[in-house]
């Protein structure tokens, strides 16, 4: 009896081959696929990195100042600021203000910042953002267990997460977010889908 090439046991195998060619060749460009041209592009005249690869982020719930728990993933589709800072930091002080600046700029068209308090007593923040007038949510990481996950070694530092979830760059250090470079590195990522 002759076996045809297109009997079901064949064909099976043809297709099963042809799916483990896809994964092979297509499901790692996907996973390096980062942002948009044009955000790369902003991102990088902003002088903002970029990781290689997209990330994904450790999920947490934590305390929110004013009472209640946030988790990370309950912001995914919006593009996240994840900024972990203490009060007593002056290079985390100075940044603040140009925060909300963007935040208040561009927190209509999907931007979220959480701010992550490492291990401060609630009265010394909640008197700080009152001063300040930020109106970013801000969350109490009561013992440094979050900011331990992400491996924080300096202050500020910040993940940037676009909509999808991941982890698109990290920005270790201070800067000004209402510079219009960054502001612009950010409406194009808000743009990427």
């Amino acid at each position: 009896m002759k076996t045809s090439i297109f009997s079901s046991k064949n064909l099976l195998r043809g297709l099963i081959a042809i799916g483990l060619i896809a994964a092979i060749f297509f499901i790692p460009q996907l996973a390096k696929a980062q942002v948009s041209t044009e955000a790369e592009k902003a991102f990088r005249d902003a002088g903002l990195t970029l990781l290689n690869k997209r990330q994904e982020p450790v999920d947490f719930t934590l305390p929110l100042l004013n009472g209640g728990n946030a988790a990370l993933s309950s912001y995914k589709g919006k593009v996240i600021i994840l900024n972990f800072w203490a009060t007593w930091c002056p290079p985390c002080r100075a940044e603040m203000p140009s925060m909300e600046t963007l935040y208040q700029r561009l927190k209509s068209r999907g931007l979220e910042l959480l701010a992550v308090d490492l291990d401060e007593d609630k009265a010394s923040v909640q008197q700080f953002i009152r001063n300040g007038r930020f109106t970013f949510p801000v969350l109490l990481d009561e013992g440094g267990k979050i900011g331990s996950k992400y491996v924080i070694s300096a202050i500020p530092t910040s993940f940037i997460i676009d909509r999808e979830g991941k982890i698109v760059g990290k920005v270790i250090g201070s800067i000004s977010w209402d510079n219009p470079k960054v502001i612009a590195a950010f409406e194009a990522l808000l743009k990427s889908r």
